[in-house]
């Protein structure tokens, strides 16, 4: 096993405390003896959700040796409420212990600079690896393995029970709804996410009909994994966004069937195909859908994009964006999306909520395609709640719309606890209702709004409002230390390190990749774009004091046997927003860590 520099890890401190241990505060002395992986998120990433889900196998494999400490920490103001990383934790089945770090205390003591970031600790207290982004599972279960085998050769392991300790169940016909539909008859739909089912309500909202699926996690005729978004087809059967089973599924509620149109069960990652037989295409975390111009459109949350279903021909494709994380308007192709979430079809216009950059969006046709437009928001740094002119109103993080008939549009504005409005016509966004916890959906019924209120785990009825509420405008932006830089060149070094056992993938070219933008995109002179060097000269523009660079890196590594006919790949990807300040006595240097080894 390779040598690796002592690096003592850092005391783990939060001030909103410990979840799942049964209210015991944990210190690293207490995990002394066992390997211990911090995993940096937040509840708002759905990056940081798919990490969630890589390290459930290690974590089952590995339960009497490795400790996961979930470091919960913020980018949001609302993620920065104690309840409501309580709530995120029950709603994404959290099972290791959580600390809540609403000030970035633990966050800046390891220096991490996104969102997720993994950090291993071996059982004697050091700081062994560090690894940002997705991808990075097998990578970490074969260093677990190296360090079980050395720590249990010196007599530094410790086995037994780990310090997770469940919370106690709540009872409730709902847990963490995600979207609903009305269906033909006047009852709902709603997808009961936490437990991995579809509930069926009666038109009072609140009487349960029926439950669809068995409550496990499971691509099976009777089971879903935290399925989100529905939508009523031609037919009369629902389609189901299964976000974590990345795939859609056709429920008939009439005969009672489940089926698979679309997917494979497994996440797409780049380089997989983005177009062709839909049983044959990897999706990523699918987030909602909405049947327009005759075929399926799909919030693809996971890769920022929007994709279709075709129903005639049995096919997906990528319909809009580029795989980047930002807020870029144009032809479709061409445009960036930030975890697209909700969406609702409006005559020629398909309406997104883009939850990441707290933006309102549409999708309209265009001579050559489709075109998207932005209705509000500005990019991933900026939210609040604040009304008024489109250019200047502020959202913070909503996860649906709802077209209403005078051509408007309602926002579930989630983490503003809010039902917004958006008016083209007047190009005014007001509040219509506020103390809704955590709404993520809404259906129109007559002249009321039923509103998905997830974190109150129902259904809530509301008189849609002839004039809007009046609120106190706030305006915010993402609480992170900024990095003083110095003018002039700029020296950006992505530092990757393939796991052991593996190396990177040249078989069909450059197997690594970089894009780097700014925001305003007048901070740089010179060095933006995208290239395969994992190095870049940047140039700073005279004038511009502070700004965000946005840096997206990916490698792509193999495992090094050469007794192995078909080696097994990995994709190794981050994006990074780093706020910079530009002073005379900044580095000169930027450095961010894909994956390295001692990189705290």
């Amino acid at each position: 096993m390779a040598s690796r520099a002592r690096v003592r890890a850092p005391e783990l401190i939060g001030k909103g405390g410990w979840l799942n241990t049964g209210n015991k505060d944990l210190t690293l002395s207490d995990l002394r003896g066992r390997i211990v992986v911090l995993d940096f998120w937040t509840f708002c990433c759905v990056n940081c959700l798919h990490v969630l889900d890589e390290l459930r196998e290690l974590e089952e494999k590995h339960r009497d040796t490795v400790v996961i400490i979930g470091v919960h920490s913020p980018k949001f103001v609302h993620e920065a409420e104690h309840q409501a990383v309580v709530d995120a934790v029950e709603r994404y089945g959290v099972e290791h212990p959580v600390l809540d770090d609403p000030e970035l205390t633990t966050w800046k003591q390891y220096a991490v600079r996104a969102w997720p970031t993994l950090v291993v600790i071996d059982p004697e207290g050091y700081v062994v690896a560090q690894h940002a982004g997705e991808g990075h599972a097998h990578a970490i279960a074969t260093l677990v393995e190296e360090l079980e085998a050395e720590h249990e050769a010196k007599g530094t392991l410790r086995r037994g029970d780990g310090p997770y300790v469940p919370p106690e169940p709540v009872a409730t016909d709902l847990r963490f709804p995600g979207k609903a539909v009305r269906l033909p008859g006047g009852s709902f739909l709603v997808s009961d996410t936490t437990r991995h089912q579809l509930v069926e309500l009666a038109a009072d909202g609140e009487q349960v009909l029926r439950r669809i699926g068995s409550g496990e996690r499971g691509l099976t005729p009777d089971t879903f994994n935290e399925p989100q978004g529905l939508a009523l087809l031609p037919d009369g059967k629902v389609a189901v966004a299964d976000t974590v089973n990345h795939a859609l599924r056709v429920f008939d509620p009439v005969g009672g069937t489940l089926e698979t149109v679309a997917g494979t069960g497994k996440q797409w990652w780049q380089g997989s195909p983005t177009s062709g037989p839909a049983r044959e295409v990897a999706l990523s975390s699918p987030w909602d859908i909405a049947w327009w111009q005759d075929r399926l459109w799909i919030a693809m949350a996971g890769v920022h994009q929007l994709w279709t279903y075709d129903p005639a021909t049995g096919t997906v494709e990528v319909a809009a964006g580029t795989t980047n994380e930002g807020l870029v308007d144009g032809p479709a192709a061409e445009a960036w999306f930030a975890q697209p979430s909700g969406l609702a079809a409006a005559g020629d216009r398909l309406w997104i909520a883009d939850s990441e950059t707290s933006a309102v969006r549409w999708v309209e046709p265009a001579e050559d395609g489709y075109v998207i437009r932005t209705a509000v928001g500005t990019g991933l740094f900026d939210f609040g709640h604040r009304d008024g002119a489109a250019d200047q109103a502020l959202l913070q993080h909503p996860l649906g719309v709802t077209a209403l008939p005078d051509g408007s549009v309602a926002i579930a504005d989630t983490y503003n606890h809010a039902l917004r409005r958006y008016d083209p016509a007047s190009g005014e966004v007001t509040t219509l209702a506020t103390d809704l916890r955590e709404p993520s959906a809404a259906v129109l019924v007559d002249d009321d709004i039923v509103v998905v209120e997830s974190a109150r785990h129902r259904l809530t009825r509301l008189r849609l409002p002839e004039e809007a509420v009046r609120v106190e405008a706030v305006a915010h932006r993402t609480q992170r230390a900024a990095t003083e830089v110095a003018p002039g060149a700029l020296r950006l070094d992505v530092v990757f390190q393939a796991p052991a056992g593996q190396k990177l993938d040249t078989r069909y070219g450059p197997s690594t990749r970089l894009l780097v933008s700014a925001t305003p995109p007048e901070l740089l002179a010179d060095g933006a774009g995208a290239g395969t060097d994992l190095s870049r000269e940047l140039v700073l523009a005279d004038g511009v004091t502070e700004g965000v660079l946005h840096v997206s890196a990916m490698a792509a590594s193999c495992d090094d046997a050469p007794d192995i006919e078909y080696p097994a790949c990995h994709v190794h990807q981050q994006d990074w927003g780093v706020p910079v300040t530009v002073t005379e006595d900044g580095v000169a240097r930027l450095g961010l860590v894909l994956a390295g080894l001692d990189a705290a």
